[in-house]
């Protein structure tokens, strides 16, 4: 038997453990949930529900491939190599299959399986690129993402990035129990069922309980599960929106983004799957600089880029400044402050709707990340990583690697991060993204009766821009070059 180990990955398709590991022989997989590990990573009610249902949808579709699907539950990490070790021993596990992660966590959860003796494969499904493989010629980790852009697609070019297919449906013993089970008597039928073969086999039938994770949450029903759903959102985007996507994507009140970055996040539709298919439907996207199909793309790279640096720096993973300079700025870190902007109580109406969007939708968009990170950081001078944790504590696409990558951009702490004298003005940024205020009043009724002209102008601000300006300016000199 062949276990595959899902984690980010939640696909039957263009999934290279699954794929691998059914040519090897019958499979079975298994899901651990992690609650405290959950905890310490800040995953957000409204992502834990949408693992929840793409548990669910995925499940199902692997009972159509004869595949029972396990959900197991253990506390953290440190609990995973015992469990798998019992597994093994239960259901006669040849080999282990699991799609490599970037964050060290994962990583030394990973090399702590291998240490216990257990045989685990893993495969590089998470990037186009396996992360930390795009490097410099002299083999170092390049630091400016327009150079890695270059090398990334240079490579590409070069790369089948042909998606790997479902995997055919097995005829296993497993199947052979459920078939025999409906000739049992009653008594038969428990008695066959108490096996861990036969348990294991129940799980493919059509009458499974739903899977019920444990840990709190909120509804994600916005975002319908599954990857037929992410493949269809995808296809709706490059049929309506790809083409103006350089023009609209600033734009919150417009639906001018894919919305991809919830099921890019829990790997319900991989990287690979979206560039594949946009280059089929624009072949000259990687060339046409100025194509709203190039700028998608070039967003793609960006979350690549990520997830090099956490391989090339796993001090990323622990909250650490990429640019040691920055261990020097003196944060106020204000609770007040902090509570106010969390809440969407700054004064400033397009920071407000954005915030008050995340917390209504556990989404936000991104060009509203940036406004209210730059406003958190430079305004306010809040340690990024107070930001940051509340963004992975309440996005339904919250991803360790790109949410610490855009934070750090914004606080001028990070790899190629907009430069620390540019701070982001969010009267000028309403007035140019949201002229006539329909994002704002959208989420900050008290604002709807304002003109606009005035419904841009800070009421009851809890800083002053000039000043804040001022002030970030003289806090971030320390990272000027010597």
């Amino acid at each position: 038997m062949q276990l595959v180990w899902f984690r980010r990955d939640l696909r039957i398709s263009d999934n290279a453990a699954l794929y691998y590991a059914s040519l090897k022989g019958p499979v079975s997989a298994v899901y651990f949930v992690t609650p405290e590990q959950w905890k310490k990573h800040h995953l957000a009610p409204i992502q834990a529900d949408f693992i929840e249902q793409n548990l669910n949808v995925l499940a199902t579709q692997l009972a159509t491939l004869g595949i029972a699907l396990l959900v197991e539950e253990v506390a953290d990490f440190f609990h995973i190599p015992a469990r798998l070790a019992a597994l093994q021993k239960t259901f006669d596990i040849e080999m282990i299959h699991a799609n490599a992660e970037p964050e060290i966590n994962e990583k030394t959860r990973d090399q702590a399986v291998l240490t216990a003796g257990l045989p685990l494969t893993l495969y590089e499904c998470d990037c186009m690129l396996q992360a930390g493989s795009v490097r410099t010629k002299e083999g170092g980790m390049y630091k400016v993402f327009s150079a890695f852009r270059n090398t990334w697609m240079a490579k590409i070019k070069q790369t089948n990035i042909t998606p790997l297919p479902i995997p055919s449906a097995q005829l296993s013993a497993l199947n052979t129990l459920v078939v025999e089970d409906s000739a049992l008597n009653d008594d038969q039928k428990n008695s066959s069922l108490s096996t861990p073969a036969a348990q294991l086999a129940s799980l493919t039938l059509s009458n499974r309980e739903d899977i019920v994770v444990n840990y709190d949450k909120k509804s994600s029903k916005a975002w319908p599960a599954g990857e037929i759903q992410a493949q269809s959102r995808l296809q709706d985007f490059i049929s309506h929106g790809i083409e103006h996507y350089h023009h609209n994507r600033d734009i919150p009140c417009l639906d001018g983004t894919s919305q991809l970055s919830a099921y890019l996040a829990l790997g319900v539709i991989s990287e690979k799957q979206c560039v594949n298919r946009v280059l089929a439907a624009f072949p000259d996207a990687l060339e046409e600089k100025e194509s709203g199909a190039f700028c998608w793309i070039n967003e793609i790279v960006w979350r690549e880029f990520y997830r090099h640096l956490v391989i090339l720096n796993p001090e990323l993973c622990k909250s650490k400044n990429f640019n040691k300079r920055a261990d020097n700025i003196k944060w106020s870190n204000n609770p007040d402050l902090f509570k106010a902007w969390c809440e969407g109580r700054t004064g400033y109406g397009l920071v407000d709707a954005a915030m008050r969007q995340l917390n209504e939708t556990g989404w936000m968009h991104n060009r509203l990340r940036m406004v209210t990170a730059s406003f958190l950081t430079k305004h306010l001078l809040i340690d990024w990583r107070w930001g940051e944790a509340y963004f992975m504590a309440n996005l339904i696409d919250g991803d360790l690697a790109s949410n610490n990558g855009g934070w750090q951009w914004a606080a001028s702490t990070g790899c190629d991060a907009q430069p620390y004298f540019r701070i982001f003005n969010p009267i000028i940024q309403s007035q140019k993204f949201d002229p006539k205020g329909l994002f704002i009043r959208k989420y900050v009724g008290e604002l709807r009766r304002f003109d606009n002209t005035k419904i841009h102008l800070p009421v009851r601000a809890i800083v002053e821009h000039k000043q804040a300006r001022l002030t970030a300016l003289d806090r971030y000199a320390v990272l000027k070059k010597g």
